[in-house]
């Protein structure tokens, strides 16, 4: 969890802001680090977690989160975390086993034109056994509202899901996690090549980026420095506003540097690095 960040995002595990949909995306650069630091920001908020983790392994995440001072494998074990291992249950679907005991959430790989209902349906039964709120498997913990992390969409496109599936998918979480359960949902997605290029591909990660930026509230956008490559900065993040004003939509938008550690993470208001001119 990055201290910095939470300021910026006027965010604390105590104060948090409740039905939110977040869009962390990246180009050409690597925003990973922000959904480290939703999980173990969310986690410390005593929230019951939901992690459709489609790109890294758990003992992935596990190893960043615990220099972020936060145990994933306890966090599973007091029932606190569910983490749908992609990778794995890909596997179960694609080499099927006799003693197979997979979720089949991810049973679109089979078919993908079918769409992602069987990966909607495994995230909207799995918080309807836990009552929406979350409680321990014994019982004795009772947690906050619902998040759900997913990391990351862009990889659906490749194994031939289409951007409309895909949307509905975030369409149809937010409407059961954001709107009906007060919880709150944070996605990654990926774009490819620069901003300006527009090869027509209207199935493409462009496509998604912009659908998801509409059902958004939130938006941190990762890219590299216009400059070039700097030592002491790694890129630039964008993050951007969007809330209900009368009939309308009020949008704001800032702009900040930021350098990882390995422990936390620094951001900087443009400009203000010495870095960076």
């Amino acid at each position: 969890m990055f201290t910095e960040l939470n300021s910026i995002l006027n965010t604390t595990p105590d104060s948090f802001t409740q039905g939110e949909f977040i869009l962390v995306s990246d180009r050409q650069s690597d925003a990973s680090f922000l959904i480290h630091h939703f999980l173990s920001l969310y986690l410390r908020a005593r929230c019951k977690v939901w992690f459709l983790g489609l790109v890294q392994s758990f003992n992935h995440y596990s190893a960043v989160s615990q220099r972020l001072g936060v145990s994933l494998a306890q966090a599973k074990e007091k029932g606190q975390l569910v983490f749908l291992e992609g990778l794995q249950e890909s596997l179960s679907v694609l080499i099927p086993q006799e003693t197979n005991t997979g979720s089949q959430a991810m049973d679109f790989l089979r078919d993908p034109s079918v769409g992602l209902k069987s990966l909607y349906e495994f995230v909207q039964s799995s918080m309807s056994r836990s009552g929406g709120t979350g409680e321990g498997t014994d019982g004795a913990e009772e947690w906050g509202p619902p998040v759900l992390l997913v990391d990351d969409l862009s990889v659906l496109l490749s194994l031939g899901v289409s951007v409309g599936a895909v949307l509905d998918l975030s369409h149809y979480c937010r409407a059961t996690i954001c709107s009906q359960l007060q919880g709150n949902v944070v996605m990654l997605a990926r774009c490819d090549g620069e901003e300006e290029e527009d090869d027509g591909d209207d199935e493409g990660s462009e496509r998604l980026l912009k659908g998801l930026t509409h059902q958004c509230s939130l938006t941190l956008h990762v890219q590299g420095l216009p400059t070039g490559f700097c030592r002491d900065i790694h890129g630039q993040v964008e993050v951007c506003w969007r809330r209900r004003q009368g009939d309308g939509q009020y949008t704001q938008k800032k702009l900040f540097q930021y350098k990882v550690h390995d422990k936390g993470a620094s951001f900087f208001a443009r400009g203000t690095s010495s870095a960076v001119l």
